[in-house]
């Protein structure tokens, strides 16, 4: 009788854990870097779409994402504030995007590199962030679990 007891127990323990384990994996944080290496507009507008749709999906679902849009090479355009085409949408898409977060980074290899053959400072935009090396920063979000996505 006592082992009935521990073995239906150990059932009940079990369906528990089981049942945990499910919810923690439906819990999990949703993450997506977009890559941005094209100086088009289309290209610039397809990965802002893919971001307020990431926003827009998990927002019904009452669930949190983080997107990070990483631009680099001529793709840097997207985030300088002198001939990016698409600069109005990334404030809207910024200032709507609370609690969860899209977050914009501009690659300053290739800030470097335009600034020394324009033989002039490049302003980025307020809403992105310079990082070191664009195609380093896809590469630590992959290693964090982040989704890649390249419209």
């Amino acid at each position: 009788m006592k082992t009935m007891f521990r073995s239906v127990f150990l059932a009940i323990a079990i369906a528990l854990l089981a049942g945990n384990g499910a919810s923690a994996e439906s819990g999990k944080p949703h993450r997506v870097v977009i890559q941005v290496d094209q100086n088009e507009a289309d290209v610039m507008n397809l990965a802002l779409n893919n971001a307020r749709n990431l926003l827009d999906y998990y927002r019904d679902k009452n669930e949190d994402v983080d997107v990070e849009i990483v631009a680099y090479g001529p793709g840097l355009h997207m985030l300088r504030d002198d001939t990016s085409p698409v600069k109005d949408r990334i404030r809207e898409l910024a200032a709507l995007s609370f609690p969860s977060k899209v977050v914009f980074s501009a690659c300053n290899n290739t800030k470097q590199g335009m600034e020394k053959r324009e033989g002039h400072p490049i302003t980025i935009i307020p809403q992105a962030t310079i990082v070191p090396a664009g195609v380093v920063r896809i590469i630590e979000l992959e290693e964090q679990g982040y989704s890649y996505v390249k419209p």
